[in-house]
């Protein structure tokens, strides 16, 4: 399988998991903490629930506001994201294969901020390692210690056999424990 078409499948996965775990959020969760420094559930599940949408204004060469949320009611979190995230996936197909890195940098992004909601919520959902394997290698090449900014902390050490999300998440600066 061509690699430009692997990034779009597992695109799609972290897209259906992301969905998953934000049908998973109940009302009484939204002012949970989540591992995200000084973020709620609430503001957490918004920010994923808005990547799609961001994504598709990015490819168009729209100007983003990465800190804009949705705009929707917190009930409407996973339809609004569910819808974008279809129309996120119309948009690969037939990509150029130059454009493959936007899409593993869009499977890493969603493979840690669902790793942060699942977490949050402390429910089980399984999450997909292929994922976490392809977002981890992306962010190993273009994450350093001087650009990290805001959003990503420091790696946090993980044992050799850790599983595949605790290595992406701690590469992102999470404690996976």
């Amino acid at each position: 399988m061509d690699t430009q078409h692997r990034s779009v499948v597992v695109l799609s996965h972290a897209l259906d998991q992301a969905g998953d775990a934000l049908t998973a959020v109940h009302a009484d969760d939204w002012d949970r903490p989540t591992p995200c420094e000084g973020w709620t559930v609430r503001q957490l599940a918004d920010h994923l629930a808005a990547a799609p949408q961001h994504f598709l204004q990015l490819a168009r060469g729209e100007e983003v506001d990465w800190a804009s949320g949705t705009g929707v009611e917190p009930y409407a979190l996973a339809a609004h994201f569910r819808s974008h995230a279809d129309d996120l996936i119309h948009h690969w197909h037939g990509q150029p294969d130059d454009r493959v890195a936007q899409a593993d940098w869009q499977t890493a992004e969603l493979g840690v901020h669902t790793w942060d909601l699942v977490r949050a919520l402390g429910r089980p959902l399984a999450l997909d390692d292929e994922v976490a394997e392809r977002g981890l290698a992306f962010i190993q090449q273009g994450l350093t210690a001087d650009n990290r900014g805001a959003a990503f902390g420091p790696p946090v050490g993980v044992a050799e056999d850790a599983s595949a999300y605790d290595r992406l998440v701690a590469f992102a600066g999470r404690d996976p424990h």
